[in-house]
């Protein structure tokens, strides 16, 4: 089949991949795919505290291992809206046709997640359409977007009262995958769980992943073969990085606890005064090796939570409590006899990956001492190097809950680089099979021409 004139060339492989990160958020996915070789070349992220994250590690820094973003001269750095990005610089994005090959991203899922209230009206769940513009502006060759498992999941049906009719409800999923294929696209979505890509949590994610159909006409499986790609980029990683098919949370936070190391004043800049952080006396086991890597001396966000006596004395007590199961939501039963109001609450199991790391900071409790995870804790169980910087406040409340975005949130809302770096593997190998197989009926035509002359 020749190259649809409609569309950017086929990538080539002389270089490598380029990606732009939308609702990037603090950089965990445009982490993932730059450890996978692909190189960078902008982020929108709206939120200014997780911006300046991405932008210290992704492209100021020049003592990090991996590449920084190129980043278009037309472009300011800072925090954009994908409103503003679409509406100001709407043929700059076109101009970058055939030089993106991925578009990756996470649109925010508060209002489909089953950790929130599912509100169907909420204005968040129509930027999966946002993301639809970017793709149809760029044109890239494969699109991956990231999601809570809630966007498979219809909201409601919609009763016609008129015509008495019940109307199937569609999910946000499914009005995605009929977007996406309106302007060109081959997609297909999964539930995994990025525990089995080395990640120490279990944290069930929808990735979706797209294919342009000049591409995907000659990719032999479909789009399934995106993801049997995916399960072997996912062996090749544990291979490559020496992992287990499952990282414990033991394994990948205990040369944070405190226990003989005691704890100095918190010098970071954005903590206010009084706050304590760990000391810090440097890896224990394989895998937090591998997390340190790169990093010089005390990795940053150790604060440690200021909990009043008696707190720490009723999380000691859930800690030791036989009849309190760890590694799962909390029983109602145990939250009453604990005089517990809030609802969600996880205590870590030491000898399991970790549960799903949301951004409410009091949703897990340690394993082994009677405190909530620190930011860094956080970070390492969803697979971040310790040589990446977290910036802003490390928490907020009341109305700002809804207008910052502070450490807690930034890692809570992040996608796993672990994960994040096998699908970049897999994004790779299915364009350069994809490419090959639709090079290949162009270079018998060639030969056969040949032979005639």
């Amino acid at each position: 089949m020749k190259q649809n004139e409609n569309f950017p060339p086929f990538p080539s492989f002389d270089q490598p991949l380029q990606f732009a990160d939308l609702f990037a958020g603090c950089g965990g996915l445009s982490l993932g795919l730059s450890l996978a070789g692909l190189n960078g070349v902008f982020a929108v992220e709206r939120d200014k505290m997780a911006f300046s994250t991405l932008s210290t590690n992704l492209i100021e820094r020049e003592d990090v291992p991996v590449e920084r973003f190129a980043w278009p001269k037309w472009l300011e750095r800072q925090a954009w809206g994908i409103d503003d990005i679409l509406d100001k610089h709407g043929s700059d994005l076109a101009s970058l046709r055939g030089q993106i090959q991925v578009l990756a991203g996470g649109p925010p899922c508060q209002g489909f997640s089953f950790a929130g209230r599912r509100v169907e009206s909420d204005p968040r769940n129509k930027l999966f359409e946002k993301y639809v513009e970017m793709v149809s502006a760029i044109q890239p060759a494969a699109i991956v977007l990231e999601n809570v498992p809630g966007m498979k999941v219809a909201h409601s049906a919609k009763k016609w009262k008129e015509l008495g009719l019940l109307v199937k409800p569609r999910s946000y999923y499914e009005k995605l995958v009929e977007s996406l294929d309106s302007i060109g696209y081959s997609v297909l979505g999964k539930i995994v769980d990025s525990s089995r890509f080395g990640v120490p949590q279990k944290r069930p994610r929808l990735i979706v992943i797209g294919l342009r159909k000049d591409l995907a006409c000659h990719l032999v499986g479909g789009m399934e073969r995106a993801f049997d790609l995916l399960e072997a980029s996912r062996l090749k990683q544990l291979q490559d990085l020496n992992l287990p098919n499952e990282v414990y949370a033991v394994d990948a936070i205990s040369d944070l606890e405190l226990s003989d190391k005691g704890t100095t004043a918190c010098e970071d800049p954005e903590s206010p005064k009084g706050f304590q952080e760990i000391v810090y006396k440097g890896p224990l086991t394989p895998f937090q090796r591998l997390m340190h890597e790169g990093c010089s001396g005390t990795p940053d966000s150790l604060r440690l939570a200021r909990h009043r006596p008696a707190v720490k004395a009723r999380f000691q007590e859930i800690i030791n409590d036989d009849e309190c199961t760890k590694g799962v939501r909390m029983s109602a039963k145990v939250r009453e006899k604990y005089e517990l109001k809030k609802h969600r609450i996880y205590p870590m199991q030491a000898g399991a990956p970790a549960p799903t790391i949301t951004t409410l900071p009091d949703d897990v409790l340690h394993y082994k001492e009677p405190r909530i995870l620190t930011v860094r804790e956080s970070a390492r169980l969803q697979s971040f190097p310790d040589w990446y910087q977290f910036k802003g406040k490390f928490t907020t409340g009341g109305a700002q809950r809804t207008k910052e975005c502070p450490r807690y949130t930034q890692v809570g809302n992040a996608v796993p680089p672990y994960l994040a770096r096998a699908i970049g593997m897999a994004i790779q190998a299915m364009l350069e099979e994809t490419v090959a197989l639709a090079q290949k009926p162009a270079e018998l035509e060639q030969e056969k021409t040949i032979a005639i002359a």
